[in-house]
């Protein structure tokens, strides 16, 4: 408990309140009596009680800064302290965060990790609360510890032994504090004060003493140029020896990377964790997805390809390698493959509340909030595939059910990158047209070769399906034929100013009536017919979030031109 102002004579006391760097506003007393003059200031209460829990955010790094651990002491203020084989990355601030004190990742300059020289090291009563990227479910303490030192990705776990359920966290680290049950798991290497884990020490053996005795003899009883040859050829074969063994063999860099990211799974693996395939979770373009589980990776979706892919090993594994080195938390995280004969499968993370196009055709009808925070997350990663990546990714196939909804309702983008996977050894992109009835933008229809805006074009369909909670064309007979294709229909209430009519009274959304007419705008900029006045999916980010103006948007088709019916 927090000690109370004496109350006998209040006078006697100096009072003062300040509001710390942390975040927190503490209420202080201190006496007047000179004899008290040494004395510390008294921490009378603080708001909030706990900082450590109040100030934090998915996007920061929490008040002690990344891979720090918070907790509170008795006067109120916060305490950080780092890891086991982590220090301070200002040894003056301890509030400036941790970091580790030896190699943690999957691109270290040795090209792997010395997994026999890492451990998991135990903090009782420590959690992160965000940076988790898998969560797995239904194992053991064991497993879930193994999960994570096989994962290079992986910096720790959190481990729920009630639920027996475990988070894989990616570093940096934030938000750590102390709490009464979680446990963490640090992944830190045997000797971590070192930043690359030491080669076994040279011993001579009692030979080469007489060879280096043959070599001086040699040297000192040749002429010039057989010493000359001589150490050159010595110098040669050490350069070659130093190349082989310390640098290790000559790998193609698709060969290299999408080992290191991705597990190679057998064709036999994948029949045993899918139980032969018995439960199908959804069709597509690209393939069958059915529903699995390993003891590695816990719940997976694993996706069966189309047979377009035999004869392209290369292709296919430089394509896969691409999509294995994307890193997103709106992105659907490929966690495996098989590439065996004709047998090419796709290995995903499992995410539990299924497709985008479940949740907002259903009924009752999400709330606008939850909306507003999917489109923004589908917005996210899609800036990421167009302008974030190592190379450029264009979806081709943007729609809510390529849209899926991980257990906090985040909205992760599937099947990105399988669009270039299916026109390998076809001839132009402009002549095999991609992408879903209803969101397929018109560039697909012309001469000239598609680019990221024809994902720009068909966000701009799912973004009205997400304000109205409705598919944009509507098969069955509706009293209105206006009301059939929502692109239209939402253009003409946007001229007639009938949002109201739009999203069919949902008071919820109402009552943000400014964010529904920011969104609307947005959408109608995403489905101009020409793909140059259509903005970028940055620029639509900022345009969605209210960081930029949105200017009335014209009419997405021209007049003179033919409609593309959807």
């Amino acid at each position: 408990m927090k000690p109370e102002v004496p109350v006998s004579n209040p006078l006697d006391y100096y009072m003062r309140v300040s509001l710390n760097f942390d975040g927190a506003l503490t209420l202080n007393f201190h006496s007047k009596d000179p004899s008290a003059a040494n004395e510390t200031w008294t921490t009378i209460t603080s708001i909030p009680e706990d900082v450590c829990w109040s100030i934090k955010g998915e996007m920061g790094s929490g008040v002690c800064g990344f891979n720090s651990i918070c907790s509170i002491q008795s006067d109120g203020r916060t305490n950080c302290i780092c890891p086991d084989g982590y220090s301070l990355v200002n040894p003056a601030d301890a509030y400036g965060g941790c970091r580790p004190n030896f190699l943690l990742g999957c691109d270290n300059s040795f090209g792997h990790i010395y997994q026999e020289n890492h451990f998991m090291q135990e903090k009782l009563n420590v959690n992160f609360a965000f940076s988790d990227y898998e969560v797995l479910s239904s194992i053991n303490r064991d497993t879930c510890k193994t999960a994570c030192l096989h994962d290079c990705l992986c910096a720790a776990v959190v481990f729920d032994p009630d639920n027996k359920r475990c988070w894989k966290k990616r570093s940096p680290l934030s938000n750590g504090r102390v709490e009464l049950y979680p446990t963490t798991y640090f992944k830190i290497a045997s000797n971590s004060s070192l930043d690359i884990p030491p080669l076994p020490p040279k011993v001579p053996a009692k030979g080469q003493n007489i060879l280096m005795i043959v070599v001086l003899s040699v040297l000192l009883g040749s002429s010039v140029l057989v010493n000359f040859v001589f150490v050159g050829a010595t110098c040669m074969g050490f350069f070659m020896f130093l190349k082989r063994n310390l640098l290790g063999p000559e790998i193609s860099p698709n060969e290299s990377s999408i080992e290191n990211r991705l597990q190679q799974f057998t064709y036999k693996e994948l029949i045993e964790a899918t139980n032969g395939f018995k439960e199908e979770l959804g069709r597509g373009s690209c393939g069958i997805v059915y529903k699995g589980e390993t003891r590695s990776t816990g719940l997976i979706a694993v996706k069966m390809l189309d047979r377009v892919f035999e004869d392209i090993d290369r292709e296919f594994k430089a394509e896969v390698n691409i999509i294995g080195q994307t890193h997103h938390k709106n992105l659907v995280r490929l966690v495996g493959y098989c590439d065996e004969k004709q047998h090419r499968l796709l290995v995903y993370e499992f995410l539990r509340n299924e497709t985008l196009a479940k949740f907002l055709y259903g009924d009752p009808k999400p709330s606008w909030k939850q909306r507003t925070e999917i489109a923004f997350g589908i917005a996210r990663g899609l800036a990421y595939l167009h302008d974030e990546c190592s190379k450029q990714i264009i979806h081709c196939d943007i729609k809510p059910q390529n849209i899926l909804l991980d257990e906090y309702y985040n909205a992760r983008i599937s099947d990105f990158g399988l669009a270039k996977l299916l026109l390998i050894n076809q001839s132009q992109t402009k002549t095999n047209i991609r992408g879903t009835k209803g969101y397929v933008a018109p560039d697909w229809f012309r001469s000239a070769p598609v680019s990221v805006k024809v994902d720009v074009y068909s966000f701009g369909v799912v973004l009205l399906e997400i304000i109205c909670c409705r598919r944009n064309v509507l098969d069955t007979e509706v009293d209105e034929e206006n009301k059939r294709i929502l692109t239209d229909y939402a253009f003409d209430c946007y001229l007639e100013g009938k949002l109201d009519a739009l999203i069919e009274n949902d008071m919820e959304a109402m009552d943000d009536r400014k964010m529904v007419e920011r969104f609307v705008m947005v959408a109608l900029w995403c489905l101009q017919e020409d793909p140059n006045v259509r903005p970028t999916m940055k620029k639509v980010l900022l345009m969605l979030e209210g960081i930029l103006q949105v200017s009335a948007p014209p009419a997405p088709f021209s007049f003179t031109s033919t409609k593309i019916e959807h």
